[in-house]
């Protein structure tokens, strides 16, 4: 029995691991739109063709998000702001820091 629960965390693991690396390859393509958006000025459109395609929409449910038009528009929304993604999560990461700083000192 004690082998069955260790290969069940193994493949929990596993999985967790695979939406990561999908993850990564989201936050790519948004990081290519917003360049191609600086650049040629067509980046929200970039990203909601890609969406929307089979490619897209595999690599969107993989990594654990459902491909639907409200995600297309906020990741049209997200490019349009031209922020680039590792600036986005360090200051999303630096505001939860904040406040979690600021409910301890409470």
């Amino acid at each position: 029995m004690k082998d069955f629960v260790d290969g069940t965390a193994f493949n929990a693991e596993q999985g967790n691991r695979a939406r990561k690396l999908f993850a990564a390859v989201v936050l790519a393509a948004l990081d290519d739109a917003i360049a191609d958006d600086k650049k040629y000025g067509n980046g929200p459109e970039q990203i909601a063709r890609w969406a929307r395609s089979r490619d897209g929409r595999e690599v969107l449910s993989c990594a654990g998000i459902d491909p639907n038009e409200r995600v297309v528009s906020g990741l049209m929304d997200f490019v349009s702001k031209g922020i680039r993604t590792s600036v986005a999560l360090s200051r999303e990461e630096s505001e939860r820091r904040n406040a979690a700083q600021q409910a301890e000192a409470a």
